[in-house]
């Protein structure tokens, strides 16, 4: 009687054969046959095994099928920036108006001083009038919120979300010659543009970390937020019903963000294909997993490193600023100011871009700090000699439209002009630190500047002759 012997295991089979094509194969089919069963082994494990890690791996894949989509990954990131700037502009409101009371207060109470001390008038008045009023404009504009925009900024960094910003703009850029990771520089410019400079330092590219610095100037900061506000509450708001004046102007600037990313792109294919030609670096970009944010990282990241940071930059810059408005204001030939005189001179110039001869001083003026744009409209306005600030939006209306004659022309070519004219000192000077060129530094003032004047320009004519027509 014959016995049947038993079958053997399956494995071993396998296994020899493995061991077979070890002895008998180079090193990189060997290679490829190893990994491949480490891969097939992990690809088992992870169906059947059930860890912490696996949990959070498969809902960190969750959540990047929604915002690393190609249909959603953009309007969610929209959507977010939304909300962002909302929470920014609504926190900052009463801090910055208690802030600019108490500053206020401080710089009243250091005149009755000064004027108790027998000081010369016009030694009270560049002092507390000029050179501290300007500061303190500076200070309440633009502490509170970037004491809100860079702790949320540095939470979404810390959360893992940043990454997928670049991810999903990568393309973009690419098509524009130009490297993904300046969504990310692009980003920190929407708080501060000296901020967005320093963060290109993560471009490796020199090539591209130029472009980057060169376009982040069209990110609008928090020092021209005012402006932006002020215009889409007086003129675009107004055109709504009540019910829909807030989210109208919400729009508007969310808009006006999307017009100075468009902006961006187009500058930097310009510039990747003329004086900065060269072909978009690849790199690989790790998608990190989300991870709960350090609160002590982002509080010491976002208030020290950057809030601080950025605004002792400013405040070094701003306190001449002040010196002088109060100088031009107070300085009178034949009756008039230096202010009157020299916004008399510039008004050909701003009239034919849809501006006017003090709009364009206030920001010759405001050079060194883009927050103090309004109060010094107001001033030349207003022939106050000092910097005030108008208690109502209704006393604004009555100043720039009833008794100035500002219109919807007048609101959209100085939005215009708010999103693309020349850098603030401190991000030129930042521009200069990280470039170590005069050269490129002079190109970064010159060609937004530029391009601003040109655009207002064609919109200003077109208006005018389709009104006279």
């Amino acid at each position: 009687m014959s016995t049947k012997q038993p079958e053997a295991f399956a494995g071993a089979d396998i296994l020899d054969q493995v061991d077979h094509l070890r002895r008998n194969l180079d090193g990189s089919y060997r290679d490829t046959i190893v990994e491949a069963i480490y891969e097939e082994a992990e690809t088992v494990a992870q169906k059947v095994v059930h860890t912490e890690a696996t949990r959070s791996f498969y809902l960190d894949q969750r959540i990047d099928r929604i915002v690393t989509s190609k249909i959603w990954g953009l309007p969610f990131m929209g959507l977010l920036l939304a909300v962002v700037f909302w929470v920014t502009i609504e926190g900052a409101n009463v801090p910055s108006a208690m802030l600019a009371e108490a500053l206020f207060w401080l710089g009243d109470r250091g005149v009755d001083l000064f004027n108790a001390m027998g000081m010369p008038w016009w030694v009270t008045g560049f002092v507390w009038q000029g050179v501290y009023l300007g500061l303190a404009w500076v200070l309440a504009v633009m502490l509170p919120p970037m004491a809100i925009f860079f702790p949320i900024f540095t939470i979404l960094e810390d959360l893992g979300y940043l990454p997928r910003v670049a991810f999903n703009l990568d393309a973009l850029f690419k098509k524009a010659g130009a490297h993904g990771k300046q969504a990310l520089s692009m980003s920190m410019g929407l708080g501060c543009n000296a901020a967005g400079i320093i963060a290109c330092r993560i471009i490796d590219s020199p090539r591209e970390r130029l472009i980057a610095i060169l376009t982040n100037n069209f990110m609008p900061c928090n020092g021209r937020w005012p402006t932006l506000i002020i215009l889409a509450t007086l003129f675009v708001a107004a055109s709504f019903p009540p019910a829909y004046a807030a989210i109208a102007a919400a729009g508007s600037l969310v808009l006006i963000i999307l017009l100075g990313g468009a902006t961006t792109l187009i500058v930097s294919a310009i510039l990747s294909r003329t004086i900065l030609k060269g072909e978009a670096s690849s790199f690989t970009l790790e998608l990190p997993p989300y991870r709960r944010p350090n609160i002590l990282r982002v509080l010491y990241t976002s208030i020290i490193d950057r809030t601080l940071f950025v605004l002792w930059r400013a405040v070094v810059m701003a306190v001449p600023a002040g010196g002088v408005i109060w100088l031009m204001s107070n300085i009178r030939i034949s009756g008039d100011s230096l202010t009157t005189l020299v916004s008399q001179w510039l008004d050909p110039v701003g009239r034919a871009v849809g501006l006017d001869g003090v709009i364009l001083l206030a920001y010759i003026i405001a050079i060194p700090a883009n927050e103090i744009v309004v109060p010094t409209i107001i001033m030349a306005y207003t022939q106050a000699g000092m910097m005030i600030e108008l208690e109502t939006m209704a006393e604004l209306h009555q100043l720039l439209v009833v008794q100035e004659g500002w219109t919807l022309l007048t609101a959209v070519c100085l939005m215009l002009f708010s999103l693309l004219h020349n850098p603030c000192s401190t991000t030129m000077w930042t521009i200069y630190k990280e470039t170590k060129s005069v050269k490129w530094t002079v190109v970064s003032g010159l060609m937004p500047l530029a391009i601003a004047f040109v655009l207002l320009f064609i919109i200003a004519q077109t208006a005018y002759w389709i009104f006279e027509l």
